[in-house]
């Protein structure tokens, strides 16, 4: 039924170990949001594959993964899967399949669920607790344990704990939390050449110096350092940034596509009413990818085999 993809095996594997800490941190939540989105991922780039005579690629059980990670722990079921459906049909499907889409898929669906219920998906988090104390089966999070984001108590001037942040026990979406896990992640897909290294530190380094600078200039509506720790910035970086179907495939247009990403997060965490950005600047930067590799000069690399080409791992 799947079209073999090794690479995109890898990407999964980089993924286990933060989808087992979801599970630590919130239950069942991550479980259940999951048997909700893989199947119907699956089903979804089925009933079109199926008509173009081609198999369903492996790269939709990264879709999934990523779109599944990237969820609020509370958010109802039903929105979850609304997500999905969007995001392979109109970010995949219509651009006719794996490899032709030019905006990230996981982001796509996770995005449009953001604007489509941004107040029920604001009402998504819960403080994480040992094995899913803070958020009820069936998503109803337990009296006493709702909070605002660490992204939002920095834009309201209230300290963070930068030990929580970095090894994960903070609100979040429930696979952007854990720093140590994420960076072990990116260390993984860059070894086996999975991820391209350009486009994480690209993304990460813009994002600092950027940010430092605007502190260094007294600018006061500015983030301090450690948001860069919280909400899905490093997330993103490491799996939706390197996601070679959607990014440039030259060295230097690698390098200004990861520093468009990492200055679109800054300037709109900063000065737009967004509390994120990262699902906006992914979406920007996926706009002018192709002009990035048409502007530099270089020799193109070579397309990857079609059977192994990976969607987002980078990862999509």
């Amino acid at each position: 039924m799947f079209q073999k993809q090794p690479i995109m095996r890898k990407v999964l594997y980089s993924l286990a170990p933060i989808f087992l800490f979801s599970i630590y941190l919130y239950g069942l939540r991550p479980i259940l949001t999951a048997l909700v989105v893989f199947p119907l991922g699956v089903l979804v780039e089925y009933l079109f594959e199926k008509k173009r005579g081609k198999k369903v690629s492996e790269a939709v059980l990264v879709t999934c993964a990523l779109y599944t990670l990237s969820m609020p722990p509370v958010v109802p079921l039903w929105i979850v899967a609304v997500g999905i459906v969007f995001a392979v049909f109109m970010a995949k499907e219509v651009y006719g399949g794996f490899g032709r889409n030019i905006f990230n898929v996981a982001i796509a669906g996770r995005l449009f669920v953001y604007i489509a219920f941004a107040t029920i998906m604001q009402a998504g988090f819960v403080q994480p607790g040992a094995f899913g104390a803070s958020a009820g089966l069936w998503g109803y999070p337990v009296d006493g344990l709702t909070a605002a984001t660490p992204l939002a108590q920095l834009r309201h001037g209230e300290p963070i704990s930068v030990l929580s942040a970095i090894l994960g026990f903070r609100m979040g979406s429930m696979g952007e939390s854990s720093v140590i896990l994420i960076l072990l992640a990116a260390i993984y897909l860059i070894a086996t050449k999975t991820a391209s290294w350009r486009l994480i530190a690209s993304t990460i380094g813009s994002a600092v110096i950027l940010n430092g600078a605007l502190l260094l200039a007294g600018v006061s509506r500015v983030l301090p350092m450690e948001s860069l720790l919280v909400g899905s910035f490093l997330y993103v970086a490491v799996f939706m940034a390197t996601d070679p179907v959607t990014a440039p495939k030259k060295p230097l247009a690698q390098w200004l596509y990861g520093t468009v990403i990492g200055v679109s997060v800054v300037l709109i965490r900063s000065f737009a009413l967004f509390p994120e950005g990262t699902s906006f600047a992914i979406l920007l930067a996926n706009t002018a990818a192709s002009m990035f590799d048409d502007l530099v000069t270089g020799k193109k690399p070579k397309a990857a085999p079609s059977n192994v080409k990976p969607e987002a791992g980078g990862a999509k």
